[in-house]
């Protein structure tokens, strides 16, 4: 089969900063938005970004099985990605222009729905544009950059942005059209430029109970999945506490864009080297290795959070080891989803995505809720901007942990996960 060009591989790519934005800046900005600019209580705020997001979990497989019936029908997934691209841009400005909780917690919602219109065909793409395994690693290399370019941009750029404009809420709303933009460009760009890719899936379109009932009996998908899921935890949890420990620990919330720029920035230099070592070491073993530098550097962030220089070059550890939990897992996803055809007939890649993605966005939702109520029960004071409030010792202490030991507990928590995985998968997928 003849090779991908790059402008295709661009074209998919680019999607990836779009959806990286999505994931990088309510997870690192909207807790302490609502904490520390519209006063809301760490209790609340947490509530306000958990809810929306069990919407999100409980529609991305209805989503998937929509999608596999449009590919039926059509032979493409251009449908849903055009309705998430023209749609998520503007729910995200909307989180950013809010009068109070519940004005975000409507618009999250819509953002989250519009997001998972975009993100499960677009995940589900890679398992149809090729069936060579490598070229499918070349696919999700070049995804992986552009995801931590978006990631990059988005954390960089978003609380310079804020910081810009003034803080408080005119900052919070300049970063929002701001940011949308940049989105809606990307993303209506990505659905144009993945025409090309015909969908293959059948022999018959499936009901959404009926896809499940066939998906749950490849065990390799699930394994993958729960790993996957609890180090998205880990990794949103961390993203969470970032402009916390900058504020509160560093005494600069400007530090947020710098560590969040030592942590991606690394990560995209580090996504081809990952790539390197997958086809060298195998992606399991890699897989492992970056889980295992993960935990050892969050652990080794406690001691370090009273120092700039130490924390921002432990942050940079923290980033090599990120890239490789974007792209192991993400690589080894289209393996599971060929080899289910094999074993039932049924071509259901929108079906698999469905599930992952409402795993992914329940890992990602999940971290600044249990982000926020580790503030709370630390007896964390919100207090809106114009009034800032001091932190008990409780506080510190608390959001210090919350950034440092919490995700390494996860990632410890999610490494029986991939070991499962190697084994089954070793008994049950065909090798490539």
């Amino acid at each position: 089969m003849a090779s991908i060009g790059r402008a295709r591989l661009l074209g998919y790519g680019l999607g990836s900063v779009g959806t990286g934005v999505f994931s990088a800046v309510p997870g690192l900005l909207l807790l302490y938005y609502l904490t520390d600019v519209l006063g809301v209580s760490a209790a609340l705020a947490g509530a306000v970004l958990v809810v929306p997001k069990a919407w999100d979990v409980l529609l991305n497989p209805i989503v998937g099985a929509a999608s596999d019936r449009e590919a039926i029908r059509t032979g493409r997934r251009t449908r849903l990605l055009a309705i998430g691209a023209a749609t998520l841009p503007i729910a995200f400005a909307a989180m950013f222009a809010a009068p109070g909780a519940w004005w975000v917690a409507l618009a999250f919602v819509a953002a989250a729905s519009a997001f998972a219109c975009f993100q499960v065909p677009y995940v589900a793409l890679p398992a149809e544009m090729s069936d060579s395994t490598a070229e499918r690693t070349r696919i999700m290399a070049w995804r992986i950059v552009c995801l931590t370019a978006g990631i990059l941009v988005a954390g960089g750029l978003a609380p310079a942005i804020v910081e810009a404009a003034g803080n408080g809420r005119a900052g919070y709303a300049a970063m929002g059209v701001a940011v949308g933009l940049v989105m809606a460009v990307v993303l209506l760009v990505s659905t144009r430029s993945v025409r090309w890719v015909r969908s293959r899936p059948g022999p018959a379109p499936l009901g959404l109970v009926a896809s499940f009932r066939t998906a749950r009996g490849n065990r390799p998908f699930f394994a993958l999945l729960a790993a996957f899921v609890i180090q998205a935890l880990g990794v949103s949890v961390m993203l969470a506490g970032a402009p916390y420990v900058a504020a509160y620990r560093l005494g600069n919330y400007g530090l947020t864009s710098v560590m969040f720029v030592c942590m991606v920035g690394l990560s995209a230099v580090a996504v081809p080297v990952w790539s390197w070592a997958a086809r060298r070491f195998g992606m399991v073993t890699c897989y492992l290795a970056a889980t295992g530098g993960f935990t050892v550097a969050a652990l080794a962030l406690i001691p370090a959070v009273a120092s700039v220089p130490f924390t921002l070059a432990i942050t940079s550890l923290v980033g090599v080891c990120y890239a490789a939990l974007q792209l192991l897992p993400l690589s080894l996803l289209p393996e599971t989803v060929h080899a289910d055809t094999a074993r039932t007939g049924h071509a259901q890649a929108g079906a698999f995505t469905g599930l992952w993605t409402a795993g992914e966005t329940a890992g990602m939702a999940l971290g600044p809720g249990l982000y926020a109520a580790v503030l709370a029960f630390t007896s964390f004071v919100s207090a809106p901007f114009d009034a800032p409030a001091a932190q008990p010792d409780s506080a510190l202490t608390g959001l210090t942990l919350g950034f440092t030991a919490l995700p390494a507990a996860l990632m410890l928590a999610s490494l029986p996960f991939v070991v499962a995985y190697r084994r089954l998968a070793t008994k049950e997928l065909t090798p490539a």
